[in-house]
């Protein structure tokens, strides 16, 4: 299997998992909320980041894989930002209606597009800009009904907006910049992530909720509901970093609309929720949104591969042919490489 398959492969694997394991979560999590009345999702989003941490921590200590510290202060900065953003979500959320709710998380895609095509230089095709634009019409025929639009909710929308936009982009970028994985990024992120949210979530679902986390009524019908959702949460997390440090911030977000779908079709399958027209509409069109961005996407990545390829021969072949290097101007430097080859450098074990 060569490697441009293997990375492919790796690619749907991470895809798979982060949508089997964010649905599995959304109904663990809707059946804790509505069913058992467990409404503290910002704190139950601290406990998920701190199971996740020592399950990371175990895995560490079986070596499964290895731990690689670098610059502490973007490790900071990105766990503070990005337990920033998830209660910045919540609180959007509890300001908001759900319509207007849902519109947030639409506006994340072209937030991001925005920002990646400003500050990185990044360019999006037309066909790929009409196919995320096929996908957010059909994600906000089937999600978004009423919208109330308040000052202090639409303001709360846009600082959840920005922060998770430049999150997912760091998230990426640092995998990048400091050639870490998705697990060695997850695991020193973590407890910064996990304490903002601590800090920050019992005075936040307060807010939201006016009930007190810790006078909650612990039942084991609870407690078993909060450790199958913190265990999914470790694969929800990983897969997440996973999946962005693989493709791009826009197609994960382009996943998460895509789990938003299935979370109603199986709302409707299972739960037998209200489902109308419309939503299978949405759903119609924001399925063909998604297949028409992942066929470009392959097909953009083939291109991109197979130039890479070319140009990577094409260097080979001048390197290894004098004659040509010497028609492009370098005759005197294959010259001095081709008689020197044959001599021994002394210095050679000082200077590999």
């Amino acid at each position: 299997m060569s490697e441009g398959q293997r990375y492919q492969l790796g690619t749907i694997g991470a895809l798979s998992l982060s949508v089997v394991s964010s649905v599995s979560i959304v109904i663990c999590n809707k059946a804790l909320i509505t069913t058992l009345g467990f409404t503290f999702a910002t704190t139950l989003t601290s406990w998920h980041l701190l199971v996740t941490f020592c399950s990371l921590h175990v895995a560490i200590w079986m070596k499964l894989f290895e731990h690689k510290p670098f610059d502490p202060r973007a490790v900071m900065g990105f766990g503070i930002l990005n337990g920033s953003s998830i209660g910045l979500l919540n609180l959007s959320l509890g300001f908001n209606s759900v319509g207007f709710y849902q519109m947030t998380k639409l506006a994340i895609i072209p937030c991001t597009v925005l920002l990646e095509t400003l500050f990185f230089r990044k360019k999006f095709s037309r066909n790929i800009q009409i196919a995320l634009g096929i996908l957010l019409l059909g994600v906000g025929i089937a999600t978004v009904t009423d919208l109330q639009l308040n000052f202090l909710g639409s303001v709360l929308s846009l600082l959840a907006i920005v922060t998770t936009c430049i999150a997912q982009i760091m998230t990426n970028t640092i995998q990048k910049k400091f050639k870490v994985s998705s697990t060695q990024l997850l695991y020193q992120s973590c407890p910064y992530q996990a304490l903002t949210l601590f800090i920050v979530g019992p005075f936040l679902d307060g807010l939201l909720t006016n009930q007190n986390v810790f006078a909650f009524k612990y039942t084991p019908n609870v407690l078993a509901f909060i450790v199958l959702s913190c265990l999914i949460s470790v694969s929800v997390n990983f897969s997440t970093f996973l999946v962005i440090g693989k493709t791009s911030p826009v197609t994960y977000q382009v996943l998460g609309h895509l789990k938003t779908c299935l979370v109603l079709a199986f709302g409707y399958v299972l739960l037998r929720d209200p489902f109308s027209w419309r939503n299978i509409l949405g759903i119609f069109i924001a399925v063909v949104g998604m297949v028409v961005y992942s066929y470009y996407c392959s097909v953009e990545s083939q291109q991109k591969f197979t130039e890479a390829a070319s140009q990577l021969s094409q260097v080979k072949e001048m390197e290894s042919d004098p004659l040509l290097n010497a028609e492009k101007g370098n005759g005197i430097l294959a010259d001095s490489v081709v008689a020197k080859a044959p001599g021994w450098n002394s210095n050679k074990d000082f200077l590999a």
